[in-house]
């Protein structure tokens, strides 16, 4: 018989019931819920758990906060535990199935830090949320950070448009790119802070 894996577990940090303690379960405003985004990212990068990245999905309407992701990468050994894949799957645990558009749910949100890398695109694409907030899209993230987020189209936003996704844009753009600034400035300074390109992204 072959000697296998026969499962993984990607599963949140230990701090986020520190981080949440505060936090009351309904956010109104997608400000708020991006400023928890932003201040989720800024710790899980100082936690060593994975790079600066949180997402969470909310009630559209209301601001019910269904769940939160971060990247846990590092902490995993799972290079597609994504904050945007953490945070959908955390919420179809929640709903108690695959699609987070199926009749009888209210609309519901992916709120994350930037516009999501390749990986991360596709999860959202058939998650079946019926949003998607962004703090900023363009090249400051691989800039600033040096991830590689892999090929994007140009008309991706109209792509999850015209899948019945809305896309609001900018939301606290500046606070997302302080967090990837600060993250840049360990990442010059110290070797303990990884940037776990595979292949540094190149063949």
């Amino acid at each position: 018989m072959i000697d296998i894996a026969k499962e993984y577990r990607v599963a949140l940090p230990a701090w986020i019931d520190d981080e949440l303690a505060d936090v009351p379960g309904v956010l109104p405003g997608a400000e708020d819920r991006m400023r928890l985004v932003h201040r989720l990212a800024d710790r899980n990068w100082r936690e060593g758990n994975g790079g600066p990245f949180a997402a969470l999905v909310a009630e559209r309407d209301t601001g019910r906060i269904v769940s939160v992701g971060v990247n846990v990468v590092l902490a995993s050994g799972i290079s597609s535990a994504h904050a945007e894949v953490v945070a959908l799957g955390l919420a179809q645990v929640a709903t108690g199935g695959w699609d987070l558009g199926a009749e009888g749910l209210p609309p519901l949100e992916l709120v994350v830090n930037w516009r999501p890398c390749v990986q991360c695109y596709g999860a959202t694409l058939w998650s079946g949320v019926r949003g998607l907030v962004v703090a900023g899209e363009g090249p400051e993230l691989e800039e600033i950070t040096t991830f590689d987020e892999g090929p994007s189209r140009a008309d991706w936003a109209e792509q999850f448009e015209e899948r019945g996704i809305e896309v609001v844009h900018d939301v606290l753009r500046d606070e997302a790119l302080a967090v990837f600034h600060n993250y840049r400035k360990a990442v010059d300074e110290s070797d303990d802070v990884v940037v776990y390109n595979a292949r540094g992204g190149a063949e």
